[in-house]
């Protein structure tokens, strides 16, 4: 199987790259390095199954090229920062709406791709009033420009799968975590705390609380999700627990050897969130993809753990 990654150098893309790697498929990654790198990938630099081109999503032609003779399309290249005040509502247009946009045009045009996976996010749902939250929630109204940016892309996704014949699926994430992570809280408690061993700043009022999912169990459940028989099948994948903010600071204290360092909570905006279009609550509904025999090994507070020991190593 030829199968084409957008954004194979980041960090879930690169744990895909090994997964396919080890099963002996050939592995053509597509990354514009703007936050993936390429030591994620030096592992398989010298063999013959692997390619790296170094491209954007939004040059048309490149990303013709690189679509052209491929089986299976992974799309995981995107702009991740839910905070507005890391990006502007045009990067996510561009680098998540106009980029699926162009994939989607190479993949019609091509003619050759049976299968495309997007890695979509829980933030489509918003503030889901059903918890666990299931695929078929709805209305569908996210409270961020990522989330809906990730939305806009589901439903182009969508619509070109049944008008030009390819089978999607649509993965909705929780929040993923696990070794090379560069975003998120456990990475930016640790930063933290590098800096200033003694105090540790929390924003929001702590009380955030979200499923997080090991990379490992990500993995494979888009993995298990890839042989659908469906048009477009739509899994969430998450873990069936939730941890708090407050949960995840202490963890990572412990992890990094600063149990003593002061929490200090900053309040936060609009009711006590990190950020404005920070969902407060999201927890999913994974019965979907379970039914496919997919489990994840770890829960949330496993994979916080593991993730914040990988990163304070």
């Amino acid at each position: 199987m030829k199968t084409l990654i957008t954004g194979g150098a980041g960090f879930i893309g690169s744990h895909l790259v090994d997964s396919l790697m080890a099963q002996e498929h050939s592995v053509s990654v597509y990354d514009n390095l703007a936050s993936g790198k390429l030591k994620n990938l030096e592992k398989w630099q010298d063999n013959r199954r692997f390619s790296f081109n170094h491209g954007d999503l939004l040059n048309p032609p490149e990303v013709a090229k690189a679509v052209k003779d491929s089986d299976v399309v992974f799309h995981l290249a995107a702009n991740p920062e839910v905070d507005a005040k890391k990006a502007s509502p045009m990067d996510h247009f561009q680098q998540n709406i106009t980029a699926t946009y162009n994939l989607l045009e190479a993949v019609r045009e091509a003619g050759c791709v049976e299968r495309l996976a997007f890695t979509s996010s829980s933030t489509v749902y918003g503030e889901a009033e059903v918890y666990p939250t299931p695929e078929e929630y709805g209305p569908l109204i996210p409270i961020s420009l990522y989330g809906a940016s990730k939305l806009a892309c589901e439903a182009l996704i969508s619509a070109y799968s049944s008008m030009y014949g390819f089978r999607s699926a649509i993965f909705r994430l929780a929040n993923v975590v696990g070794p090379r992570t560069y975003h998120g809280v456990i990475h930016d408690f640790v930063d933290k705390l590098r800096k200033t061993p003694e105090m540790l700043e929390v924003l929001g009022d702590g009380s955030q609380s979200k499923s997080y999912l090991y990379v490992s169990d990500c993995i494979e459940g888009i993995m298990k999700g890839m042989v659908s028989g469906k048009q477009v099948a739509i899994y969430n994948i998450g873990t069936e627990d939730q941890v708090s903010v407050l949960d995840i600071a202490e963890i990572v204290k412990e992890e990094t050897g600063c149990s003593d360092a002061v929490i200090r909570l900053t309040g936060g905006v609009d009711g006590g969130r990190g950020w404005r279009g920070d969902v407060k609550k999201m927890l999913l509904d994974t019965q979907r993809l379970l039914d496919t025999g997919w489990a994840p090994k770890y829960t949330s507070s496993e994979a916080v753990r593991l993730t914040a020991r990988s990163l304070a190593g």
